[in-house]
């Protein structure tokens, strides 16, 4: 737990005169689950494509190993391990699992001299791989239409596990699903974990966050809030320094002056 695998110093993010990110600094330790909590409009969007490789900061240092790193693509940062899920998933719901799990990466075979997908290989690897995750799929030729927003969310997070991420950066992977699909998110992110993988999840939600997370930082208009470890702060506190605290005791006290 003691080797940073991912590190942002003193990041900003400037688009033309509008402050994306101002001097954030946040630290991904092997085998750690860092969530990153702000409302609507805090900067974790902006945060996340910079780790992705999609933006590159304009002030800070970003290091993968120690080494300062300037990705040009989103494939530079995947070619060192550094895997995005977003919310959308990048799936395709009239394709198959088996297609879906190796959609990019196809394997082949040849076939009278002619290359084609290895169909079969794709499905069996794709069957196998996910139950090694939880997700037991009955036939993975059918259509991804058919899993649940929770199986899909875990497809994705075992497509990125399997071909090689070292770093999991997860968009609000629990925000559109029920109780029990949450669940099950949080059990692979847990799983991840003890393989050794490095995961950042995106959040607004504090009772998803706080009993899978290892540390926490919180972001407020851009600027870091802190970074806590679940030893130095408590939910409540996590939550009341998202909810402003202050504020709301200020606004609590002038409502209460009004009704007086």
């Amino acid at each position: 737990m003691s080797e940073t695998i991912l590190a942002l110093e003193n990041v900003s993010k400037y688009f033309g005169s509008v402050i994306a990110l101002q001097n954030v600094t946040l630290r991904l330790k092997k085998g750690e689950v860092h969530c990153l909590l702000g409302d609507n409009g805090a900067g974790k969007s902006t945060l996340i494509k910079t780790l992705a490789g999609v933006h590159k900061p304009s002030e800070g240092e970003y290091l993968v190993d120690g080494k300062p790193v300037s990705f040009n693509s989103p494939k530079e940062a995947l070619d060192v391990g550094v895997a995005t899920v977003y919310q959308d998933l990048a799936l395709v719901p009239l394709l198959s699992v088996a297609r879906n799990f190796f959609m990019g990466r196809e394997p082949t075979k040849k076939i009278f001299g002619i290359t084609v997908m290895d169909i079969n290989y794709a499905a069996e690897t794709a069957r196998e791989k996910l139950a090694e995750m939880g997700i037991m799929v009955r036939d993975p030729h059918h259509a991804i239409g058919t899993m649940s927003g929770g199986e899909k969310q875990c497809l994705a997070i075992a497509r990125a596990i399997h071909f090689g991420a070292r770093v999991l950066i997860l968009d609000e992977p629990t925000a559109a699903l029920g109780v029990k699909q949450s669940f099950n998110v949080l059990k692979l992110i847990h799983k991840a974990r003890e393989r050794g993988i490095s995961v950042i999840f995106i959040t607004h939600n504090v009772h998803h966050a706080y009993p899978i997370g290892d540390s926490f930082t919180l972001l407020n208009r851009g600027k870091s809030m802190g970074t806590f470890t679940k030893d130095n702060v408590s939910k409540d506190e996590v939550l009341d320094m998202m909810a402003g605290g202050a504020e709301m005791q200020t606004l609590m006290n002038q409502l209460e002056g009004i009704q007086v």
